[in-house]
């Protein structure tokens, strides 16, 4: 963070140069616009890097950001409001709202909004191909990719992140139709389905399937 500058500083500095600057009062006004330019930058800074900061946290390599369009559309905040409290002064102090009313979309924003899901879902894409949500497992999957909460698309199971970080992230961040709808949006990721799958064995013989 840079602080903002100050009398003191300058004078040390004009000291070193053997003279003196005489005060104005012009001076003290410059002072004061560079302290509120400094304030309105800081405030720019924490109005628009929070919700960087809350992604970038330890444990939350799973999310992503979302343009505040998509979080404008009311289909993607349905049944929120019944289960929030204070759901309309919260969803307006995540957007940073002066209003506490919330226009109707028109057809350009819905354009905005469908815009943004396809950045989110790019997003989450460059997270799948850089494994940041984790990889299967299981032997004869390879190192397959998996996405959030956590589906291996290979051998079609599911396992628990072994981040104790992110162990406590709940799946209802994701829903139950995110890694399904995630590999229709790019078919080219799914994978083929393993040519061997692993038989259980005791000293070298089959198990039974009867047996428990």
């Amino acid at each position: 963070m840079v602080l903002p500058s100050t009398g003191q500083n300058i004078g040390a500095e004009e000291a070193s140069l053997g003279f003196e600057k005489p005060k104005y009062v012009e001076d003290d006004e410059e002072l004061e616009i560079d302290n509120e330019e400094s304030d309105v930058s800081r405030s720019d800074a924490d109005d628009t890097s929070w919700i960087s900061c809350f992604c970038g946290l330890r444990g939350n390599e799973f999310f992503c950001e979302v343009g505040d369009e998509y979080i404008q559309d009311d289909f993607n905040l349905s049944g929120l409001s019944s289960q929030v409290p204070y759901y309309a002064y919260a969803l307006h102090l995540i957007l940073d709202a002066e209003s506490p009313g919330v226009d109707m979309l028109t057809e350009e924003h819905n354009e905005m909004v469908e815009s943004s899901a396809e950045c989110c879902l790019n997003a989450m894409l460059e997270k799948y191909q850089n494994m940041d949500f984790g990889r299967c497992a299981r032997g004869y999957c390879g190192g397959q990719p998996c996405p959030p909460v956590v589906y291996c698309p290979k051998c079609e199971d599911i396992y628990y992140p072994t981040s104790r970080y992110q162990g406590n992230i709940d799946g209802a961040y994701f829903g139950t139709t995110f890694p399904h709808l995630f590999l229709m949006s790019y078919p080219y990721m799914k994978p083929a389905k393993p040519t061997a799958s692993y038989v259980p064995r005791i000293f070298g013989f089959k198990i039974h399937k009867n047996a428990k």
